[in-house]
């Protein structure tokens, strides 16, 4: 029995019911980073690791949800209207389906079990992919086929409201639109994309340093109060600018007195990250890998001293990652303040330097890390078994 089928008869034994399947991939950035909130440009790949969900409706207004994960049941009752955020993970699925709600889907009720192969925490779009396969199986109940784009918001407004986080638009997008064998270069305003191919000869190395900073979530949203101060001082001499994105590096080295040194720092690290993001794309295409490298290794070094959002042992893993044998780029992914790294590597040389890396970052820090070799994978959507 494959483990799609065996998840299923999970949900059979616990509800007592079938299930229909629903799958959404978890997604690591090749580069653009803390861009996606200002309007900018990132390039995200979906990748195999995935969270499932098994659901079914139910003749009520409850929604019911089982994560495996957790070893956690959370209800909530629809009946008198959307109920409030209730605290930790239950606030993923519950965002979820209060927003498709507000959305005009009744989505509810319905029973669901989740499970996800995703790390929590660790850069990999673990939040994102529940909340799309959590939406996929609301829509899908409930017989609305909805454009990803809208799904993709639906999603990132319900991690806003319901999780507090003013995430951006990235991770929700990709899990809908990405595509086996190709990244995505996504402008964040338009929500144009272009899907870019990965060379055959390389793989995607992800290393989860296995640490997560509390400080993440609050210094996340600071970020961004950052850059949205930033935006309110620039518009006053560039007329025009809605976002970072609107600004050139020229333009914001002209106005740095204008700017604290923090604001300026922290624009500094978005005006150049899009610049770096379009070139990285460009790189791929033209199948010039050193050049992808440098924008890579680029990237790194501008969230850990403009952007400020590395740690010691994003920094150690990054070292340790750059120095192997049949590296081409690395840098951090994710939000940062802990998580993982991401590395594009030699596809010949890719069980070696899963196998060094662990030696050596567990080495240095006495922690053993997470190493995946991963594969581009297709976008969010039912699964079907035969």
């Amino acid at each position: 029995m494959s483990a799609a089928a065996e998840f299923r008869e999970r949900f059979r034994r616990r509800f007592h019911a079938d299930a229909r399947l629903f799958r959404a991939p978890g997604r690591v950035n090749l580069i653009g980073e803390h861009t996606d909130y200002n309007d900018g440009f990132v390039m995200p790949v979906a990748i195999g690791l995935s969270c499932w969900v098994a659901a079914c409706r139910r003749d009520d207004r409850k929604l019911v949800v089982r994560a495996e994960d957790f070893d956690e049941t959370f209800e909530a009752d629809f009946a008198s209207g959307p109920p409030p955020p209730a605290g930790g993970w239950s606030n993923y699925p519950l965002g979820v389906a209060v927003m498709l709600e507000r959305a005009g889907i009744r989505a509810v009720g319905a029973n669901l079990l989740i499970s996800s192969d995703v790390p929590p925490g660790g850069g990999l779009g673990s939040s994102a992919a529940v909340e799309v396969a959590v939406a996929s199986a609301l829509s899908g109940l409930a017989g609305r086929c909805m454009e990803p784009a809208r799904l993709a918001r639906i999603c990132q407004q319900a991690e806003h409201e319901y999780a507090g986080v003013h995430c951006g638009i990235m991770d929700q997008f990709v899990a809908l639109h990405g595509a086996a064998g190709h990244a995505l270069l996504l402008d964040c305003r338009t929500l144009e994309y272009a899907l870019v191919p990965l060379p055959e000869e390389v793989r995607l190395v992800t290393c989860n340093t296995m640490v997560r900073h509390q400080l993440a979530a609050g210094e996340y949203n600071q970020r961004r109060a950052d850059c949205e101060e930033a935006v309110r001082l620039l518009s006053a001499h560039l007329p025009g600018v809605r976002g970072l994105r609107d600004v050139t590096p020229e333009q914001l080295e002209k106005c740095r007195r204008q700017l604290p040194e923090r604001i300026f720092r922290r624009s500094r690290h978005v005006v150049t990250e899009n610049a770096r993001t379009e070139d990285a794309a460009a790189a791929l295409r033209d199948g010039d890998l050193a050049r992808l490298g440098r924008r890579m290794a680029e990237s790194h070094a501008s969230l850990r001293d403009d952007y400020e959002v590395s740690c010691k042992e994003l920094d150690q893993m990054v070292e340790i990652t750059s120095r192997q044998r049949g590296v081409l780029g690395t840098r951090m992914a994710g939000g940062g303040f802990g998580g993982c790294v991401v590395s594009v590597v030699d596809a010949q040389q890719a069980e070696g330097f899963r196998a060094r890396v662990t030696e050596d970052y567990e080495s240095a820090v006495g922690v053993r890390p997470q190493v995946f070799i991963l594969d581009a994978a297709p976008a969010a959507g039912e699964v079907f078994l035969t």
